[in-house]
């Protein structure tokens, strides 16, 4: 399947107003109809990395602020892999997370909250291309609705 085309800027500021733009809006819905809800600072989360593998996101990423349209893209594709996600305080899998992957080694996370009356809506968590861990991320039980 044929990704999105890549996004240009010469900033971080239009890259910044163009998630703002994108995502923070209102809900982006999923392929099965899950509102994922985006909030401006998980661009700090997303689209940073850490160029001394030290957690501590410090450089804007290239490979990820080119691919911000993926993660509407990945989200709203029924042929999506989806699994779930790792909980790193329980040190388990927790199906209330999902990863979806579409395009090669792109991954987008979800935290998913299901309401009282029986609604699900999601918290976007984040994207980037897991070249370092798509196996173990396959690896993971596959999410089930």
């Amino acid at each position: 399947m044929q990704p999105p085309p890549k996004v240009n800027y010469a900033t971080e500021v239009e890259y910044r107003t163009h998630f703002v733009r994108v995502y923070c809006r209102g809900p982006i819905v999923t392929f099965d109809g899950i509102p994922v809800w985006f909030r401006p600072m998980d661009f700090n989360h997303c689209m940073f990395e850490s160029t001394r593998r030290d957690g501590a996101k410090d450089t804007l990423s290239r490979d990820r602020v080119e691919r911000i349209d993926w993660i509407a893209a990945t989200l709203g594709n029924p042929e999506a892999e989806l699994y779930q996600g790792w909980n790193k305080r329980l040190r388990r899998a927790d199906s209330s997370r999902r990863v979806a992957v579409v395009y090669g080694e792109f991954v987008v996370v979800i935290d998913i909250h299901t309401k009282d009356d029986g609604k699900r809506s999601a918290r976007f968590v984040t994207a980037f291309l897991a070249d370092n861990s798509i196996a173990k991320i396959r690896s993971m039980p596959k999410w089930v609705q």
